[in-house]
């Protein structure tokens, strides 16, 4: 493909990982695997405590380089593009790949308003009418418009935990990202507020690529196109995660081809 035709092209924002093997230390944290996560689906990620779900996650943003000692063999690409190689800026990535964590974090001292528009402020935006836009779009994005329109200069502590993670969300579509990660998001909430954020996530797919860690295999098999289940081995060395199978979900909760991951789903191993 030529310069001007790649230039003219539509973003894929597909993320492939190619023999990824995330370490911490000298300790192997997930034997080398690869997967292929589709652009504009909800691809989730399951497995027992201890398997690695969240250090796979991690390693999509870059953020497990940010843990003491730990580091990560392998490739990562979005849109066919390496975003771990030799001068990519991971502050860069983190833009391109925002991520919602388990326990709600807005910031604590900021009004509503702020949270969302802190990440655009800090990329330099000035306009007061733009941050505008951008706060009640990702504001209705995030299905929280309607409950704090009237109190935007709030603090985020008066907000439920719910409507806390659904901010936390809002502020990660601040950046536009292309990639969206979501680890446990649902854990710490109400299922009210459980129904809502994966009511959003669905709609939110049409837009973004969206990766979810969860324990919950009944949210996975509600919401994820596709699944992939990870395994804790018992080795010499410790315990040590591997990816055990993939595929549409409705196939893997439905028909696995592994008999591991039959096990797993229907309970018998944990």
């Amino acid at each position: 493909m030529n310069e001007a035709a790649n230039a003219n092209r539509a973003p894929n924002n597909g993320v492939e990982l190619r023999q990824v093997a995330p370490y911490y230390g000298k300790k192997l944290a997930v034997q080398p695997f690869d997967l292929t996560i589709a652009p504009q689906r909800i691809t989730a990620i399951i497995g027992p405590s201890g398997c690695g779900k969240s250090t796979v996650l991690r390693c999509i943003n870059r953020l497990h380089e940010t843990v003491l000692g730990a580091y990560m063999q392998g490739d990562i690409l979005v849109d066919g593009q390496s975003i771990v190689a030799p001068g990519v800026d991971p502050t860069l990535v983190r833009r391109r790949i925002g991520m919602v964590f388990q326990q709600p974090n807005p910031l604590w001292r900021r009004s509503i308003y702020e949270n969302v528009a802190m990440g655009p402020r800090l990329l330099g935006w000035r306009d007061r009418e733009e941050l505008d836009q951008t706060v009640e779009r990702c504001l209705h994005q995030a299905g929280l418009w309607r409950e704090v329109k009237e109190k935007l200069q709030a603090s985020a502590t008066e907000l439920s935990g719910g409507q806390q993670q659904r901010l936390c969300l809002a502020r990660a579509l601040a950046l536009e990202p292309a990639v969206l990660l979501l680890d446990e998001p649902a854990s710490a909430i109400d299922p009210i507020s459980t129904q809502k954020l994966e009511d959003l996530l669905i709609e939110l797919k049409a837009t973004y690529t969206i990766v979810i860690v969860t324990h919950n295999m009944q949210q996975a098999a509600r919401i994820a196109d596709n699944t992939a289940l990870f395994l804790a081995d018992m080795t010499p060395q410790g315990v040590i995660g591997r990816l055990n199978e993939v595929g549409a979900t409705r196939k893997l909760f439905s028909a696995p081809t592994d008999a591991r991951t039959e096990e797993y789903i229907s309970g018998r191993v944990g």
